[in-house]
């Protein structure tokens, strides 16, 4: 449950960020959107991205007047979808909702016919998503202690899985490992989904990722949640210690996912798109199913969040040098 009072900080600000919305992009409504907008997701059809926009779709085609058509592209960490919105005609109607590592990490960490933030424009950050730690109910740890125990005692016979290589959730793992010298094996995968069942099948024994996800397996009990990697205990998981609580700030990092367009959209699409996010985002049953998800609703206008952008590289940029990490 959102409180009173983190709902009114949401409203002013989109209120603050709508100020400057002039007749101008009000009137471009009777051009944009005249058809479907296709939405690209470069990750697995069910993950988290996949999720949080399917949440938000239907305000945003309400105030839109036209269906958004959700596409998943995955593969090559995120970048096939990418590229095919880099590609796309700069008319608003191919959009981006990624990652982090599509935005930020992907290019500290592989070669890349283009750059992100060149190629790309923000529009907005649609969701922040802390990641559960789960494990197999088969392996001896319930809480993250438990497990780095346990993981020291296999000296490298355990295996930790990841949506794809360089994504918050497998930099995440490597950071802890990094912090308690435990050695586990990294598998990547196509997305959440594989990985899920991957890690329910007890092929790997841990496991970083969105209460999307996993949150029918942690309630049947075919999964166990060990940590939280947030500031704050998720309402949907309130017996789950956070990463805080178990003694490690560096953990307290959440995955967030944004909406982009190719660079040369023009700025009165840029602004619809943006407002059609932020009404989304005050919407209560929005609110609700997010907080259902474990999913959080920025607080971050548009300026705010692309001018973030350059510290989230610098952050994920130390995190990769210090733990030399490298994707061949």
């Amino acid at each position: 449950m959102i409180h009173c009072d983190r709902r009114q900080l949401l409203c002013a600000g989109v209120a603050a960020s709508l100020a400057g919305f002039d007749g101008t992009v009000a009137r471009s409504k009777a051009h944009y959107p005249e058809r479907p907008i296709r939405v690209i997701v470069p990750s697995g059809a069910g993950g988290v991205g996949d999720a949080a926009m399917r949440v938000l779709a239907p305000s945003m085609e309400q105030k839109l007047g036209q269906r958004l058509v959700i596409e998943s592209k995955p593969g090559a960490a995120g970048n096939i979808g990418t590229l095919d919105v880099v590609r796309a005609a700069p008319d608003g109607y191919t959009i981006l909702v990624a990652a982090t590592h599509n935005f930020v990490i992907n290019q500290f960490l592989m070669k890349m016919s283009f750059e992100p933030l060149a190629a790309l424009t923000p529009v907005a950050k649609i969701a922040e998503i802390p990641l559960v730690l789960c494990s197999n109910p088969l392996v001896p740890a319930r809480d993250l202690a438990e497990f780095i125990a346990y993981a020291h005692a296999q000296r490298g016979g355990l295996n930790y899985g990841s949506p794809g290589k360089g994504t918050v959730n497998h930099l995440l793992i490597e950071n802890l490992k990094a912090t308690t010298g435990i050695e586990i094996t990294h598998v990547p995968y196509r997305g959440s989904p594989p990985a899920t069942m991957a890690v329910l099948a007890n092929d790997i024994q841990l496991f970083a990722v969105g209460l999307a996800a996993v949150a029918g397996h942690l309630r049947e009990g075919k999964l166990t949640a060990i940590a939280v990697t947030a500031n704050e205990r998720l309402p949907m998981l309130p017996d789950v210690p956070t990463v805080m609580e178990a003694g490690f700030p560096s953990l307290a990092i959440s995955n967030w996912w944004g909406m982009a367009v190719p660079k040369g959209t023009p700025d009165l699409i840029i602004s619809l798109l943006s407002r059609a996010v932020s009404e989304a985002l005050i919407d209560s049953t929005v609110i609700e199913h997010f907080a259902a998800l474990g999913m959080r609703v920025p607080t971050q206008s548009r300026d705010q969040f692309v001018n973030s952008l350059s510290s989230e590289a610098d952050l994920w940029s130390g995190i990769i040098q210090r733990g030399k990490i490298t994707i061949e």
